[in-house]
């Protein structure tokens, strides 16, 4: 249950990564905050787009780890004979 838990946890985790690099991305390109605040505009848009990778990088990277570990014991537990 408890492998549940945290792979739920990592995908929403994943989730509000991309979110918020889709979020970064949408207000760099849509021209909202570059006119009134210039170079300012910018680095948000950036902050958001670098959380992003920050949450869905690493997190995407340990959530294959755990389903790796979790195939491979299944895997061992299906060839072990009885």
């Amino acid at each position: 249950m408890a492998e549940q838990k945290l792979i739920s946890t990592l995908k929403i985790c994943i989730v509000l990564g991309i979110s918020l690099i889709l979020v970064g991305h949408y207000l760099l390109v849509s021209d909202l905050l570059v006119e009134k605040n210039s170079i300012h505009g910018i680095m948000f848009g950036a902050t958001f787009i670098a959380i992003g990778i920050l949450f869905s990088l690493p997190t995407k990277i340990y959530l294959t780890i755990v389903l790796m570990n979790m195939e491979a014991k299944h895997n061992k537990r299906a060839q072990s004979p009885l």
